[in-house]
């Protein structure tokens, strides 16, 4: 079943006024659609940058009845109307529009998913991470604090255990050795939302996203690369000669996760701050990743063999158990049925037999 097909397994209150952000984003535009066909109302943040296509996201945001006129698309700032989805275009680190949202819209949750991502483009750009990822969550967690909400739920990364190789990952692990960058404001970002858990009371959950893949994914991600190049009969760079492990988990499966997190009850305890590992909880070689992509496009890779790249880790391992004792969340989709509803997404996006 394509992703355009939604399923619902897992619900939370109808008619509830929620923040997403990043709702152009790969994640956010899912659990967007999502939310929207269940009968909530949503005001939807994007800043719309170019990090990649911004096409891509002006396609998403038409899939969610958002559709930019020219001039819309070339401004800085705008607001929009759609049935129960309000978006706005702005960036986070507008403290002072930020605030104005907040205070005229009692929210019930907020969602914080927008974030600069990737990890290599951190090497060269790592103003953008501190501005996006650490000052821009700063100025949501003022907003909660000023404008009290029932639950925020933030986007964390895997990145966070960095060189830990003790394996799977528990959220009890240590992750005082970031690899990256973006690892580095991602830890940051779980120190602000404990500190200000602590200190005002704000309900909170992190969920640390193992890699995400599926239809209307990045196209700066792995499995958009390899299949973009595979279709097109280009040559695919592999690095560490192809020994790497990733926990790939399908969006749909993500999807249950974050509504499990919050049809539940919001953090209680002293400071009413929790993280979750949100992975598949099953690692998959690349070179069995690639296999799975060459099978979905019925074609072969052109492999070029590289070395390790900086900030890239050989492994990753998500214990999910916390996250299946708290909502029951149980992913099941393995990656070769994940991957047919990409390339077959993948081929319908961009008009390919």
């Amino acid at each position: 079943m394509m992703n355009d097909e939604l399923g619902a397994e897992a619900h939370i209150r109808k008619n509830m006024k929620l923040l997403i952000t990043g709702t152009a984003g790969f994640i956010g535009f899912h659990l967007t659609r999502r939310l929207l066909a269940e009968g909530h109302d949503i005001t939807g943040l994007d800043n719309l940058n170019e990090y990649y296509d911004v096409n891509l996201k002006f396609a998403r945001l038409k899939k969610l009845g958002i559709d930019l006129s020219s001039k819309q698309k070339s401004s800085e700032s705008f607001s929009v109307q759609a049935g129960r989805l309000h978006f706005i275009r702005a960036d986070l680190t507008d403290k002072e529009k930020l605030l104005s949202l907040f205070r005229d819209t009692s929210f019930d949750h907020v969602i914080h998913l927008a974030a600069q991502a990737g990890v290599r483009y951190s090497l060269d750009h790592p103003q953008t991470y501190v501005d996006s990822n650490v000052t821009g969550f700063l100025n949501i967690l003022e907003a909660c604090r000023r404008y009290p909400v029932s639950h925020l739920i933030y986007a964390s990364s895997s990145s966070v255990y960095g060189l830990n190789t003790d394996f799977p990952y528990s959220e009890e692990d240590r992750t005082d050795q970031p690899a990256s960058l973006y690892a580095s404001t991602k830890k940051a970002d779980e120190m602000l939302a404990h500190a200000y858990s602590h200190l005002f009371s704000i309900p909170v959950t992190g969920l640390r996203f193992f890699t995400v893949y599926g239809p209307w994914g990045r196209p700066d991600m792995a499995f958009f690369k390899f299949t973009d190049a595979i279709l097109h009969q280009k040559p695919i760079d592999v690095y560490n000669h192809g020994k790497m492990a990733r926990d790939f988990t399908y969006i749909d499966d993500i999807l249950e996760g974050i509504l499990g997190v919050m049809k539940g009850d919001a953090p209680r305890g002293n400071p009413p701050c929790d993280l979750y590992n949100i992975g598949l909880g099953n690692p998959v070689n690349l070179m069995d990743f690639i296999r799975a992509i060459e099978s979905a496009c019925g074609k072969k890779a052109e492999i070029r063999y590289q070395n390790m790249q900086p900030g890239d880790v050989l492994k990753t391992h998500a214990d999910i158990s916390a996250l299946q004792t708290l909502c029951g969340y149980h992913p099941k989709t393995d990656i070769q049925t994940g991957m047919k509803h990409f390339v077959e997404w993948y081929k319908s996006y961009y008009h390919l037999s």
